[in-house]
């Protein structure tokens, strides 16, 4: 089969979810091979391995942490050259379509951004993505050059497939532009406990329901029950009630999770950008009417302040 290059996004040798995910799907068009750069990048082995890739390209380097973008896309380019893939896959966040896109260009290659789903064509990989504020699906395929693909977090679930996860040293030599944009620091996001909210399974979102910043720990506490990341909706973020940082929606973040709670959201179609593609959508307004309720599976008409903590609840009750 032909290879397929996953570039690998991880923290100092610990992957991330999103990278397993591609994995995953890079098995369905050929045999995965993992491209690790950076700081840690030969400890991604053993866990890249497990999830089936067939060989691990690593390479270590000053340059990834000290400067922005460019060197990786110097690496990946390296890649392409020394692989010859059918597909190069990168994870959908706004570095990796960075990334993803620069590579396009610098081997004259067609790019799909945002897919969430990926599958064998005769003529290539075909790639779904969900467009126009989610009220289309399309199937594409790259017709020019080696596919570059990003797909969005919680696309696929992680299957575990092991493989020999030969580890090769990549040769890498950088270009002039690769130190134009350092990195001059850095500051540590404070650790809610909570999952990243572009990659969590499930995601509890409040809109302009919750009726005040004091009021979202009602959201928090179902959250945190369910093991799952807090959103807020743009009326929510504009009124300062929760951090933009939380923000889903096409001007905030777009999220695919296995569940999304919506509690006191209208679904404006701002909002309905950023969470149509989850794969379960559960909405509690108390206005029958909200536009919210057009694209859920399961809809609540009721007071979010009796509702939510009800539920919160029950969940507590099950997992005793």
């Amino acid at each position: 089969m032909a290879e397929v290059l996953v570039y690998v996004d991880h923290v100092d040798g610990a992957v991330r979810k999103p990278t397993l995910e591609l994995l995953t799907l890079a098995r369905r068009i050929g045999d995965p091979v993992a491209v690790a750069l950076g700081n840690g990048a030969g400890d991604t082995a053993a866990t890249l391995a497990e999830h089936g890739a067939v060989k691990v390209l690593t390479h270590e380097a000053s340059e990834y942490a000290d400067f922005l973008v460019v060197p990786k896309v110097d690496a990946l380019q390296a890649a392409v050259e020394s692989v010859s893939p059918a597909a190069v896959l990168v994870p959908s966040s706004a570095e990796g379509k960075e990334i993803a896109a620069r590579l396009a260009l610098r081997i004259g290659s067609g790019i799909i951004t945002d897919a969430v789903d990926l599958e064998a064509g005769d003529e290539g990989p075909v790639a779904t993505q969900s467009v126009f504020a989610a009220s289309y699906t399309t199937k594409s395929r790259v017709s020019k050059g080696t596919p570059v693909i990003t797909v969005k977090p919680n696309s696929a679930a992680v299957e575990p497939a092991p493989a020999a996860g030969t580890v090769e040293a990549l040769s890498v030599t950088f270009s002039d532009k690769a130190t134009g944009t350092k990195v001059t620091g850095r500051t540590p996001r404070e650790s809610t406990g909570r999952p990243e909210l572009t990659e969590a399974a499930i995601v509890v979102s409040g809109g302009r329901g919750v009726n005040g910043a004091e009021n979202f720990s009602i959201i928090e506490a179902l959250a945190d029950e369910l093991g799952a990341a807090v959103g807020a909706s743009r009326a929510a973020v504009d009124a300062g009630w929760y951090p933009h940082t939380n923000q889903v929606g096409q001007t905030g973040k777009s999220v695919s999770p296995q569940l999304y709670i919506a509690a006191g959201i209208s679904g404006a179609i701002q909002h309905r950008a950023g969470m149509q593609t989850s794969k379960t959508i559960v909405a509690i307004n108390k206005d029958p009417e909200a536009p919210i309720f057009d694209l859920v599976d399961y809809g609540v008409v009721g007071d979010l302040f009796d509702v939510v903590p009800q539920l919160t609840e029950e969940v507590k009750a099950r997992k005793g």
